[in-house]
């Protein structure tokens, strides 16, 4: 169905009267919420049917049991328009809330409870032994009318609660593994900010905020609480006061012309986005005042239609290296549709294995996650580039089909040549324009 016929169909399906009162469009905005847990329930389900069913064909198909399902994670992702590395959490609540806890998914399906609160339930008892996991579901679902009132935090404390009692010695066995899980991760903010999180155990990430704090304490000068804790996180994972460039290797994506001045063309800056073209000159003037910074130049090239990298020159000797920058410069993130984690893997659509070419059109840039779910059995990937545009199709085992387009390089809409400045220590600087 037509994604045009499917708005006429939800238009007319929900149309509200503007002329109604206060009071039923309050009752409209209710019956609408309890309709999206509706809607997740009954996706959950149908999630579970679509698991049981791959599995069962996988099985008479003989497929090996530790095979079974493989690659299913992101067809559910795809299929929800969301991140592939979300699918694992989206088969896993499913799967759970429908063979396990059966009161969890009739309060999410009559509206007691929404897809989130839902979530943090099945989270909190995934410790457990399936025996325990029903009784928690029945101890704090089967009653809908207590949930009435209770928001995130209350639903959250509820399920700890009973997991502990339950199985304590699961309880501390969860917790003790946990540490595995930390990580640091990063993700852009308003007004060309950046949030950079940490995941650490509870004694590391108290010692982290405890000393961060008792540097603001002892300093006195213009800057507030909140910018010393800043600055001095700055200085110490660095090793550099926090207003001097740090001697690492990034990539910023700018158009000659923005950097001479004669546009406002945005550029693009690896791990990010996008930032303003002020920004990028003040950045690539840091990296030239600044003796540590060491900076080389290379061209690149991209398309005058499409605004898509279409070559680069390289210094490097060695040609697959080459081609793998070229094809991260191009491709920016993950190229699987609604995935935006960073390329890890730059790897061939047609597999080699299959004939598939080395080559800009045949690579992609990808995450690790979704490199290897493409492997599984009934995943074809073909490329194709036509006036510039180079686009991945994805086609999954159910017949499905998802496509992504390489996103246009920053510059004016005009015909010039590009350069690229890149940095070993403070900046790699890209500038270019179109062949």
């Amino acid at each position: 169905m037509a994604w045009f016929s499917v708005g006429v169909m939800f238009e007319s399906l929900f149309d509200i009267d503007p002329l109604a009162g206060e009071a039923a469009l309050r009752a409209e905005v209710e019956r609408l919420e309890r309709l999206k847990s509706a809607a997740a329930a009954a996706q959950a389900r149908a999630t579970a049917l679509w698991a049981a069913t791959r599995r069962a064909a996988e099985e008479a198909a003989g497929v090996p049991a530790a095979r079974r399902g493989k690659g299913l994670a992101s067809e559910v992702a795809l299929a929800r328009r969301d991140a592939p590395v979300r699918g694992n959490q989206h088969l896993g609540f499913a799967t759970a809330l429908v063979h396990e806890m059966p009161h969890t998914w009739a309060a999410l399906a009559c509206g007691a409870l929404s897809e989130w609160r839902a979530t943090l339930i099945v989270r909190e008892s995934a410790c457990l032994s399936v025996e325990h996991r029903r009784q928690l579901d029945a101890e704090l679902c089967a009653e809908v009318s207590r949930l009435d009132g209770w928001g995130n935090n209350r639903v959250e404390a509820e399920a700890k609660k009973i997991a502990a009692r339950l199985d304590v010695a699961a309880v501390v066995d969860r917790a003790s593994q946990a540490t595995k899980d930390r990580c640091v991760w990063i993700r852009p903010a308003p007004d060309t900010m950046t949030y950079v999180t940490a995941l650490l155990p509870v004694q590391q990430g108290v010692s982290v905020y405890a000393a961060l704090k008792r540097a603001a304490d002892t300093t006195c000068d213009e800057r507030c609480r909140g910018q010393v804790m800043a600055d001095t996180l700055v200085e110490r994972v660095t090793g550099r006061p926090a207003d001097k460039p740090v001697p690492v290797a990034l990539n910023l994506v700018m158009a000659d012309t923005t950097l001479a001045g004669d546009d406002d063309a945005p550029a693009w800056l690896d791990g990010y986005g996008p930032i303003p073209a002020g920004l990028a000159c003040r950045l690539t003037g840091d990296a030239v005042t600044d003796k540590a910074a060491k900076a080389t130049l290379r061209r690149l090239y991209r398309h005058p239609t499409s605004g898509q990298l279409v070559a680069m020159e390289s210094r490097a000797r060695i040609f697959p290296k080459a081609l793998a920058a070229f094809i991260g410069l191009r491709d920016q993130t993950c190229r699987t549709p609604f995935c935006n984690a960073a390329i890890r893997h730059h790897d061939h659509a047609v597999p080699d294995r299959d004939g598939g070419a080395t080559s800009a059109r045949n690579g992609l840039g990808e995450c690790e996650a979704c490199n290897y779910a493409k492997e599984a059995p009934g995943w074809t990937v073909t490329t194709t580039e036509s006036n510039g545009e180079h686009t991945a199709e994805f086609l999954t085992p159910t017949g499905a089909v998802y496509r992504s387009t390489a996103p246009p390089l920053p510059g004016p809409p005009v015909r010039r040549r590009l350069s690229l400045i890149e940095g070993r220590l403070s900046i790699d600087l890209v500038t270019f324009d179109a062949a």
